[in-house]
């Protein structure tokens, strides 16, 4: 018979946690749509106000509002918009002239293209960089890796993507400054055109996972730190085990737990996409289609893909609630 797990370890069940969790977000969800929505009404302006067209008078003006349902009580605006919801239907863009959920589609793709490639280089890099930094604490390379991390960390995206622009694109001419494709990608061969989407991604993809392994170096750096003088490790030590194989084996995989809530929540950076890069390189994502609806006063296009960040970060915190509690079953019982 094996041993009863000590009292403190035990919990429920992973299934009936995370059902606890998911009716618990479930509110917060409508909560954060319902504020988007009332705060998005009670910017002045619409889509139809903006209209630079002499050939619109009031009538015109008016009529359009009847069409796009403007002219209509908040309350049924708000009621109408949430059973579209319950039907799966997100509206009609006012800007695109399409349906919403068209609009998405078609910027979802380019958007966790940038960003699961920012995110593979974030981890890669900032992992490798926080366990060579350990295993040559307080040497050179630690202190010129702790420096350049908070010189990257501190560094605003737009800056830093300006200044990518001007070397290698204005200056060297090596990489391409904007755009998923050149003009005449449409007529290159499969392997060209793949070369050519590649050279568009290395700055835009480069910014960012730059900046996330900053930040991911030195965080997973001093959790390193932390158990490196663990009890465990110095058996391992006294085994005789080498030096690498504890840091990349024994030490990383503990040090590794609070990174699986960073990669819960980085759940809402591949949906959603970073709107500053995106504006700045061109980047026909999720981000750069925000930009352009709030400044067009696109409603419906706003609220939908708010409404898509909101259930992002419900559920990467779903799932970084989960998977610590399949690690720790000490945080079932939270």
């Amino acid at each position: 018979m094996p041993p009863a797990r000590p009292a403190g370890l035990r919990g429920e069940p992973v299934l009936r946690f995370a059902l606890r969790r998911l009716l618990t977000a479930i509110p917060v969800l409508w909560l954060v749509v319902t504020l988007t929505f009332v705060v998005v009404h009670a910017v002045p302006g619409s889509t139809v106000d903006l209209l630079d067209n002499p050939r619109l008078g009031p009538h015109e003006r008016e009529v359009m509002r009847q069409h796009f349902g403007l002219d209509l009580p908040l309350h049924v605006q708000y009621v109408r918009w949430l059973g579209g919801i319950a039907r799966g239907d997100l509206g009609v863009s006012f800007l695109y002239r399409q349906p919403v959920r068209t609009v998405v589609v078609r910027a979802l793709p380019p958007t966790l293209l940038l960003t699961g490639s920012a995110l593979l280089l974030d981890l890669l890099l900032g992992i490798g960089l926080a366990v060579l930094a350990v295993a040559r604490h307080r040497s050179w390379f630690d202190r010129v890796t702790t420096v350049l991390s908070l010189g990257l960390y501190g560094m605003p995206a737009f800056w830093l993507a300006g200044l990518a622009i001007l070397v290698f694109s204005l200056k060297l001419g090596w990489l391409p400054a904007s755009h998923l494709h050149s003009l005449d990608a449409a007529s290159l061969p499969p392997a060209a055109r793949l070369a050519d989407l590649l050279r568009h991604l290395v700055l835009p993809a480069g910014i960012l996972g730059l900046a996330g392994a900053a930040s991911t170096a030195r965080y997973l750096r001093a959790s390193l730190l932390d158990v490196r003088d663990s009890r465990f490790l110095l058996a391992a030590r006294a085994r005789g085990i080498p030096p690498w194989r504890i840091l990349w084996i024994h030490a990383l995989r503990p040090a590794l737990l609070p990174l699986v809530t960073i990669l819960g929540l980085s759940l809402p950076f591949l949906v959603s996409g970073s709107l500053v890069i995106e504006v700045i390189f061109a980047w026909p994502g999720m981000g750069r289609v925000m930009w352009t609806a709030a400044w067009a006063r696109d409603i419906p296009v706003i609220l939908a893909v708010t409404l898509l960040g909101a259930v992002a970060v419900i559920v990467g915190n779903l799932l970084a609630d989960i998977l610590y509690a399949i690690v720790d079953p000490r945080a079932r019982s939270w």
